[in-house]
């Protein structure tokens, strides 16, 4: 035996003392490698639709109500199954409601808590009991164990159950018995959770999405182009805050920056509302019918068009600062012809939509008017001293990255930048010309190190970096020729609008090209997929969301109320069980009020992507290869106990 190898056993002999205790977590670990996989669930571009996003989360994508099918079938009326299920969903709510309208409580929860126990067991069976014991509110623990714990066999322990369950209601514990069942199961329905990018931007509240992810226990998240210019916006880099600032005012929410985030925003309005006083702003409407009062949206629309000449302007620095990024045909205040009206894109003459643009000086056009900068400066400190903004973001860097290899599968938002022969385009990261996965990787080093790193210059090249990752065409999570915020503002012409998108799209039928991204990452082009979101598949004409023969599965269904009217449903979730692939395509939620009060759950079909022949088992996965590699080393360790080389409790 070499000395690393003895010294390591030697190590892992302090955790397991004695042959005994080895043996002991060595048929755990080979026993746990026969059960089947834990279910992954993945969710891409939610932008902020938080309680459509809840419902999903808290009912499985419609597995729990599948679990309370395989438990009570014809036992149960369809009633008192969509009452069970709603239960499940909003434990607190319905069962307030539910005990409002009976006359004997203590008999609803006798009824209610074996059902909620039953279907409990039911999410539980594949999982171990440490598992599960994980998984239980530490106030109900025992108290969920016991319940748990009846086989059916037997009376013996009928009236300690019940006594535990009565004592509950009795001592004013009943709702939250209740309550902590209901989240039991929702936690049992799914093991790990995959966001695929886009949390921030369009719906009203990333913040409250931020908050529930945070008490989630396994998830991971790949960025998204709308997540990454938050995270700019957070260290003060001023193209990120200009398009934060002006997307809220554009979707009429800004209200997440003032309630949720408390970035004020006074400052702004009252410069807005003086420099475009008698200006109708008529290319800057506002998107999506926020439901706020004519005089919140005359606000909106000024400010909105307050930030976009102030974003053309520093986005102008910018590009000025990083010729390496090749962005100078997004420079275009200086093309404009403010006597005739026009402007020049790409060599074609246009006329402007809007030609008032009473803080432009056309002798030096993206230089910011003092008042601009001031308005600047302080957006500057409030996003970098908002503690609850820099709280999610620590988030985000925390459990999230650009991509992740998991299980066979390759996740990311948007696209691995291609060029029209399919192969990996390079793209020059400063200086440094890397394509594919050592793309991905350099990026992800540079992001990093804008919130991390000791060195002042790499801190602001990475700042700057991520206001590129949102709109430069060699960004991974934008994947687009171009960002044509000016045009598709002050243009009509729709041939100027046009945003190309990367060549990576219109080759997902490829099966060669998808294959050599797959050698790229290292895996294994037979079994691999890839899972992205970022696209709206127009689902309502009949666009397919599954790519490829299967390879690639784009699930962006438009969970975004903006974008249902182009997918005709509102988002698309993945589920990843012991028996394969289900793909959830969801109508709308009606509102949390009436899925709790009127049992209205979200409909969605489910559709089988994949069907393995055998159960996929733990041993099968990423924490199955790293489990096997521990019963290996405890093998070693047990041999090294019987051949004496090792004494047991040295």
């Amino acid at each position: 035996m070499e000395y690393n190898e003895e010294r390591y056993l030697r190590q892992l002999a302090r955790l397991f003392p004695t042959q005994a205790s080895a043996a002991a977590e060595l048929m755990n670990l080979s026993a746990i490698l026969n059960l089947p996989k834990g279910t992954e669930f993945f969710c891409s571009d939610i932008h902020g639709e938080y309680e459509a996003f809840s419902h999903i989360i808290r009912n499985g994508s419609g597995s729990i109500r599948l679990k309370i099918e395989d438990v009570f079938g014809d036992q149960l009326a369809e009633q008192e199954k969509r009452e069970l299920a709603t239960l499940v969903y909003y434990p607190r709510e319905k069962a307030a409601i539910a005990l409002a309208h009976v006359s004997d409580e203590m008999a609803w929860y006798e009824q209610m808590v074996p059902r909620l126990v039953a279907v409990a067991k039911r999410a539980a069976q594949k999982y171990t009991r440490s598992h599960v014991r994980r998984a239980l509110p530490p106030e109900f623990a025992y108290v969920i164990e016991e319940l748990m714990a009846e086989d059916g066999l037997g009376v013996d322990k009928q009236a300690y159950r019940a006594a535990l369950v009565r004592t509950a209601v009795e001592s004013g514990q009943g709702i939250a018995l209740v309550e902590a069942l209901g989240h039991l199961v929702q936690r049992l329905a799914i093991d790990q959770l995959h966001i695929l990018g886009d949390i921030y931007d369009r719906g009203p509240a990333p913040h409250t999405i931020m908050d529930a992810l945070a008490a989630y226990p396994n998830l991971d998240i790949q960025w998204g182009n709308h997540d990454i210019v938050w995270m700019g916006a957070s260290l003060g880099q001023r193209g990120c805050i200009a398009h934060v600032v002006r997307n809220c005012a554009r979707y009429g929410n800004l209200s997440i920056l003032e309630d949720a985030y408390g970035i004020n925003i006074l400052p702004l309005a009252r410069f807005a509302m003086s420099a475009y006083a008698s200006d109708p702003c008529v290319a800057f409407g506002l998107k999506g019918n926020p439901d706020i009062s004519s005089a919140e949206a005359e606000m909106c629309v000024k400010i909105q068009k307050a930030m976009a000449v102030i974003q053309f302007k520093v986005e102008g620095q910018l590009i000025d600062a990083y010729p390496q990024f090749a962005m100078e045909d997004r420079k275009l205040l200086h093309r404009v012809n403010p006597e005739a009206g026009t402007v020049v894109v790409d060599g074609v003459e246009y006329p402007l939509l809007d030609t008032s643009f009473p803080t432009v000086d056309w002798a030096d056009p993206y230089r910011l008017t003092p008042e601009e900068e001031g308005i600047m400066q302080r957006l500057e400190a409030a996003f970098t001293q908002c503690e609850k903004l820099q709280r999610h973001v620590r988030f985000l860097l925390d459990h999230g990255s650009l991509y992740k290899v998991h299980n066979g599968n390759l996740l990311f938002h948007a696209c691995v930048p291609l060029n029209e022969d399919g192969s990996l385009k390079v793209v020059d990261v400063f200086g440094q010309k890397v394509a594919g996965r050592a793309l991905y990787d350099c990026l992800d080093a540079h992001v990093r190190n804008a919130f991390f790193s000791d060195d002042e210059e790499a801190r602001r090249r990475g700042r700057d970096l991520l206001w590129y990752l949102w709109l430069g065409e060699g960004s991974p999570l934008f994947a687009k020729s171009k960002m044509a915020t000016f045009e598709l503002y002050l243009i009509a012409d729709k041939a100027a609008r046009k945003e190309v998108k990367n060549p990576f799209y219109s080759l997902l039928e490829d099966p060669q090209v998808i294959d050599g991204i797959f050698r790229d990452f290292g895996l294994d082009p037979a079994s691999a997929r890839i899972i992205c979101g970022h696209v709206p598949v127009k689902a309502k004409d009949g666009e397919d969301p599954v790519k490829c023969g299967g390879k690639v599965l784009m699930i962006d269904g438009g969970f975004s109320k903006a974008y249902q009217p182009t997918t005709g449903i509102a988002g698309y979730t993945l589920i990843s069980n012991s028996y394969g692939f289900i793909l959830a395509a969801h109508e709308p939620l009606v509102s949390r009020e009436a899925a709790v009060a009127q049992e209205r759950d979200i409909h969605s079909s489910r559709r089988v992507v994949e069907r393995v022949d055998q159960r996929t088992l733990v041993a099968h996965t990423d924490l199955g290869e790293k489990l096997q590699a521990q019963v290996d080393d405890l093998k070693l360790l047990l041999e090294a106990y019987r051949t004496g080389l090792i004494k047991e409790g040295a």
